[in-house]
């Protein structure tokens, strides 16, 4: 028989993951849960909603995320242009190392694998990456609330960009997107446009409720603006061209008046297009998060909720952005 002393590191590691399962499991069923969008159910974890997965990268990350004070870190709610806000920083931020536009990474691989998620790709299923060896600045994407951001990259001082959309257009893109996704991870029919709305309307979607999301970063960013960059989908839909050169300079990299005059911010702003990113062979039959990279591209449009949603719930959601942003928010 074995004694203590010879208990090999492996065998340590693996009663580690058991007991942490046990403790997960424990924490889930002390949850307030909800009907799901592409789990069985989605749990409120700290006043936001988290499938069991994400939740459990989420700890993840919390125990083991390193941040560095020259981070950056993109972030926004689910459907609110996130592969738009990666292509466009990734970029800025690599323009000196990829000159040749036809033969850029973004041709050839998505934005989700250039600049990939802290919970849906790095700590996803309560893995441990090793970050430390990458090279600054490392640039990461997450939904993750403010609230509930790990303490590594609050107290590091890096910087946070955030995105943020309508909220009619990003209920109308999240439930397009998860009713592609549940028949493949869940196996479920399509939720009905009228209870989603329902759910999204009180929070209960994944890293909602949506306005709690957007005004922890609104307020972050009026506080700390040198750290964090509040910007909104619609303004860089109306004048990309200045909001470029403005999120240049907020990440450190900013466009030199040859470069302007050279076209480069015109060259970024055309390689990252949606109809150049949707049109490439690597977002149509590519696979990013278990899913084809396809399902990530819809239409990008600013104002497509009018198709889908009756007076009554377009009058709801304005009234609870009202009464939620209350004058401390952001126009939305």
């Amino acid at each position: 028989m074995m004694s203590s002393s010879e208990i090999s590191s492996e065998e340590l590691l693996q009663g580690e993951e058991k007991e942490r399962g046990r403790e997960f499991k424990q924490l889930l069923s002390s949850l307030p849960k909800h009907k799901g969008w592409k789990s069985s159910h989605v749990f409120q974890y700290q006043g936001f909603w988290y499938s069991p997965d994400q939740l459990q990268a989420l700890l993840a990350c919390h125990r083991h995320f390193e941040a560095r004070h020259n981070d950056l870190l993109l972030i926004s709610t689910p459907k609110s242009g996130t592969v738009w806000l990666k292509a466009l920083a990734f970029a800025i931020v690599n323009r000196m190392h990829y000159t040749d536009y036809h033969r850029h990474p973004l041709l050839t691989n998505n934005p989700h694998h250039l600049v990939p998620f802290l919970e849906l790709s790095l700590y996803a299923n309560g893995q441990v990456p090793d970050l430390a060896s990458l090279p600054s600045p490392r640039m990461f994407a997450t939904h993750i609330p403010r609230p509930t951001l790990p303490e590594s990259i609050t107290e590091s001082g890096c910087r946070m960009v955030y995105l943020c959309r309508s909220p009619k257009d990003v209920f109308i893109s999240f439930w397009k997107f998860m009713n592609k996704l549940r028949p493949i991870l869940l196996g479920g029919p399509p939720i009905a446009l009228e209870e989603a709305f329902e759910m999204f309307c009180m929070g209960a979607s994944e890293f909602g409720p949506y306005w709690e999301h957007v005004l922890g970063y609104w307020k972050e960013s009026l506080r700390r603006p040198e750290r964090v960059l509040f910007l909104k989908y619609e303004d860089l839909k109306g004048d990309l061209s200045s909001h470029l050169k403005r999120l240049a300079d907020f990440l450190g990299h900013p466009f030199s008046v040859e470069e302007e005059r050279e076209g480069m911010v015109e060259k970024i702003a055309k390689l990252c297009s949606f109809e150049s990113l949707s049109s490439l062979e690597v977002n149509k039959k590519g696979t990013s998060h278990r899913v084809t990279n396809d399902v990530f591209f819809r239409k990008g449009e600013v104002g497509d909720w009018v198709n889908y949603l009756s007076p009554s719930m377009i009058e709801r959601l304005d009234s609870l952005t009202q009464e939620k942003f209350d004058g401390s928010g952001p126009s939305v």
